[in-house]
């Protein structure tokens, strides 16, 4: 079994309700995100899938959440604009995106600052 993984940002402005604290108002982050793939066979150019379809997947999920207000966007309505469910989001669109490919997703790594991150799987 190999792992794969690629990583991108994105720059988006969020606010946590039902919370008490400066993270209820608007604010913002330069996320990072890494996205971690598996996979086990090799092409006979010895590669599981070549890294440039991974980062365009990535950045194809990414631009629906750069520069925008996380909260406004529908996956949101019903769920806070956490983190954690930025990293869902993140997690679902690439599963949809790379679904009877060569890899399955296995993990997606928000990181909301140099010392702050959060990381989802099913």
């Amino acid at each position: 079994m190999f792992t794969l993984c690629v990583k991108d940002s994105f720059s988006a402005a969020h606010r946590l309700e039902d919370y008490h604290g400066k993270c209820e108002e608007l604010h913002g982050h330069n996320f990072v995100v890494e996205a971690l793939f598996s996979g086990e066979k090799l092409s006979s150019g010895g590669m599981v899938i070549d890294f440039k379809i991974l980062k365009d997947h990535l950045k194809n999920v990414l631009k629906s959440l750069d520069h925008t207000y996380i909260n406004d966007i529908s996956f949101f309505n019903q769920r806070a604009g956490s983190s954690e469910y930025i990293a869902m989001y993140v997690y679902d669109e690439l599963n949809r995106a790379i679904k009877n490919g060569p890899v399955q997703i296995l993990e997606v790594k928000i990181w909301e600052s140099e010392t702050a991150w959060v990381s989802y799987r099913e």
